[in-house]
C-alpha cells in the first residue's frame, strides 16, 4: 500500500512538471532561442537516463530524470 502510495504522489509531481516548464518557457524565451541545442542533449540524457532506471527498477531515478525530461521538452516546446 505504501509502495502505490510512493507512485501516486511521484506521478502527482510529474504531472506538475507541464505547467512548470509552459510558464518556464514564457519567462525565458530569449535564453530557450540560444540554448536550443542543449535542451535538446539535455532531453535525450535524461530520457535515456529514464529508461535505464526503468530497467534498474529505481523509483527515484526514474521520476527525477523524467521531470527533466519534461519540463525541458515543454520550455523547448513553447519555444
Amino acid at each position: 500500500m505504501l509502495e502505490i502510495f510512493k507512485l501516486l504522489i511521484g506521478i502527482a509531481v510529474l504531472g506538475l512538471g507541464f505547467p512548470i516548464g509552459d510558464y518556464l518557457a514564457k519567462q525565458t524565451k530569449e535564453e530557450l532561442h540560444d540554448g536550443k541545442k542543449y535542451f535538446k542533449i539535455l532531453i535525450i540524457v535524461s530520457a535515456f537516463g529514464a529508461l535505464v532506471s526503468l530497467i534498474i527498477k529505481n523509483d527515484y531515478l526514474l521520476f527525477s530524470f523524467s521531470l527533466i525530461a519534461i519540463v525541458a521538452s515543454r520550455s523547448l516546446k513553447k519555444n
